[in-house]
């Protein structure tokens, strides 16, 4: 059970546009934000940094989806693997290679670019933090540095993400169990204390 139920649309209408946006293009709002909504600035702050980190810059949309998985299964977040998961099927990573990332550094779906960027994911969200030197070495043989800040900030974006909705136990939509449970499930993925009752209606839209 969530520790905030979510917010309906109508509670902050100056978001309702987009709102909109990830309706349309996720498939429903999320929890997250509309609980974070109840302090509209905390939640402008956040969807604005999220929209410049995950859908702004040269680094493919599909690896930071990826990274932001690996990150969240690192840090033990179900609500932002369902997410991720969700996402990176939207940004075209196929159901094998999502269920395969946690298996980056053996498998052959992934390049020496993906894997370089993976495993400072992984490295990165443990605690404590163990990215290393030669992590950024071999992240410098395939990015610029420009796409090292925006792989940092991936990684960076999910700390606060995955310690917000596991502390929250922000209630998973019925969309991202779905996709979850199609793409991860066979692997060990459950919605645990994310999934524990149904959504809400949203408002009128």
């Amino acid at each position: 059970m969530p520790h905030l139920d979510p917010l309906p649309w109508d509670a902050t209408p100056q978001f309702r546009d987009r709102f909109q946006h990830y309706q349309d293009t996720r498939g429903f709002v999320p929890n997250s934000i509309l609980t974070m909504a109840r302090r509209p600035a905390i939640a402008q702050a956040f969807m604005d940094l999220n929209r410049a980190v995950l859908y702004e810059g040269t680094v493919a949309e599909e690896l930071k989806m990826l990274v932001s998985l690996v990150t969240s299964q690192a840090s033990g977040c179900r609500y932002c693997q369902a997410h991720m998961t969700n996402l990176a099927s939207i940004y075209h990573a196929s159901d094998e290679k999502i269920r395969a990332v946690w298996e980056f550094e053996t498998s052959p779906l992934f390049s020496a670019a993906e894997r370089a960027a993976l495993r400072l994911g992984y490295h990165a969200a443990l605690v404590p933090n163990e990215a290393t030197e030669a992590d950024f070495t071999e992240l410098a043989r395939h990015f610029d540095e420009g796409q090292i800040v925006e792989i940092v900030a991936t990684i960076a974006l999910f700390g606060y993400l995955n310690r917000w909705n596991d502390t929250m136990a922000t209630r998973l939509e019925t969309k991202a169990i779905a996709v979850a449970e199609r793409a991860i499930g066979s692997v060990g993925w459950t919605a645990g204390k994310h999934g524990t009752r149904d959504d809400p209606p949203a408002a009128d839209h």
